[in-house]
């Protein structure tokens, strides 16, 4: 079947057709590297991951362009910086290096680009020129503002009256705004902040501005697909349409800006949404010291996409006996020369209906029962399926061994072997005292046991 997207502005789902099939492009909002990131922050990086995955599968590696951000310019930022006496960069670099290698343990192939807003600079001070010439923005009191009387479509994203986004947006009803909605493009910097030089007298950029300008010089306009949180499509995407339209065409329409707007759920966290403000997140870079990445990764796409997905420690513990299952099926075939490098038909199918990680997961569970019980034939064929479907959603990339016994070194192994072998054998003598002896000093070791068909096994346990 075609990729098919639910397109936010369309309010459905739609076939997914590129401008053009050898360079699809999409654009998602990326990290305010100031701290660490928290499980919030990863799904969307994870979910468009699973896009990115999907679309080189489709039209090929080196035709697909995927832009995610770097804002390296906020307030938070500033003051971090200040705290610490140093420089922007410093924390901004920090910080970054940190997000990037968190992605990178939940399985996020890294964009084709990350652009930065303090490398953008010129570029945004262009499209701010551009659109006071267009007549959609307008300079007062060393502020540039855009005037949002100037778009016709303005709110058709959101689906919003203008009387309830102005409601929505909180905004600033400062007197020198010619409308309550029209929203800040470049403003003066604070005492001792950092500062740039513009036509408009020095200072930096309103934050809606960074993405539009990033968009047009990292990909150029149309893109493909847009993507984000469903937090962002008010204000913040709403305003990206305005400015990026009007800074090409003073009557443009939101298609000259995006074709496709995708948008996550949120991640919440007992019956409120996960944020720094609220004082409830959870840290992913605290959370891969105790749960491997491929199990987070599991966790935030086990529902779908668009739903809100409650967070929860048992979410994490039932990823991981998914995955047991998976890996397990994978280790007692460890004998199985797989017939195909390929995914399972019904594995795409299920990804291309606008990312049903849900059934394609159900379809990860049906390979690994076929690879247990088919035939020759049949298991080399699920077996092939299997790796190569997971793949191309992140997962079964690690050792089933490996997985289970989490990177234990050889002496720590052969240690456990051999306890496991003694166990088994004071099993099969019936001498019960010494099984639970045997037991107790596996269970100190942190060691789990896994009594099956063929045999024992073992794994690591959870690290507390």
């Amino acid at each position: 079947m075609p990729l098919t997207l639910y397109d936010t502005m369309a309010r459905e789902k739609r076939p997914f057709v590129p401008v053009n099939p050898e360079r699809v492009t999409m654009y998602v909002c990326g990290p305010t590297v100031y701290n660490f990131a928290h499980i919030g922050n990863a799904r969307p990086a994870v979910v468009f991951d699973v896009l990115f995955r999907l679309l080189r599968h489709i039209y090929g590696a080196g035709s697909v362009v995927y832009a995610a951000n770097v804002t390296d310019v906020d307030d938070k930022i500033n003051a971090k910086a200040a705290a610490e006496g140093v420089p922007i960069s410093t924390i901004t670099d920090r910080y970054l290096d940190i997000y990037n290698g968190d992605m990178a343990s939940l399985g996020a192939l890294r964009p084709s680009l990350q652009p930065r807003v303090t490398e953008t600079m010129q570029a945004i001070v262009e499209m701010i020129a551009r659109l006071i010439r267009n007549n959609a923005a307008y300079a007062a009191e060393g502020h540039v503002l855009f005037d949002t009387q100037a778009y016709a479509d303005y709110g058709k994203l959101s689906g919003r009256s203008m009387d309830d986004m102005i409601a929505g947006a909180r905004v600033d009803v400062a007197p020198y705004k010619k409308h309550p909605a029209d929203f800040v493009l470049w403003k003066p910097s604070k005492a001792n902040e950092p500062e740039w030089e513009s036509p408009w007298g020095p200072g930096r950029p309103g934050w809606h501005i960074e993405c539009s300008a990033m968009i047009e010089e990292a990909l150029g306009l149309p893109i493909d697909i847009h993507g984000g949180g469903h937090d962002l499509i008010f204000p913040h995407h709403e305003n990206e349409i305005a400015q990026g339209v009007c800074a090409r065409h003073a009557d443009g329409h939101a298609g000259d800006y995006a074709h496709y707007w995708m948008h996550n759920g949120f991640l919440n966290f007992g019956d409120e949404k996960m944020s720094k403000s609220l004082g409830n997140v959870v840290l992913i870079h605290e959370l891969i010291e105790q749960t491997p990445g491929e199990a987070v990764r599991w966790a935030l796409l086990v529902g779908h996409y668009r739903a809100p997905q409650e967070w929860s420690g048992d979410l994490l513990v039932q990823a991981r006996k998914s995955l047991d299952r998976l890996y397990g099926a994978l280790r007692r075939a460890a004998h199985v020369a797989p017939s195909t490098d390929q995914p399972s038909p019904a594995f795409v199918a299920a990804l291309e209906d606008d990312l049903n990680t849900p059934q394609a997961m159900a379809e990860l569970f049906a390979l690994a029962s076929a690879l247990e019980t088919g035939d020759a034939e049949g298991k080399a064929l699920a077996k092939g399926r299997l790796l190569a479907s997971g793949a191309l959603m992140g997962f079964l990339g690690s050792d089933p061994e490996d997985w289970f016994q989490g990177g234990a070194d050889e002496d720590f192994k052969a240690r456990v072997d051999a306890l496991v072998v003694r166990r088994g054998e004071a099993r099969a003598a019936k001498d019960w005292p010494a099984a639970d002896r045997i037991r107790d000093e596996l269970n100190a070791l942190g060691v789990e046991v896994m009594d099956g068909p063929t045999g024992a096994t073992w794994r690591l346990k959870e690290k507390a």
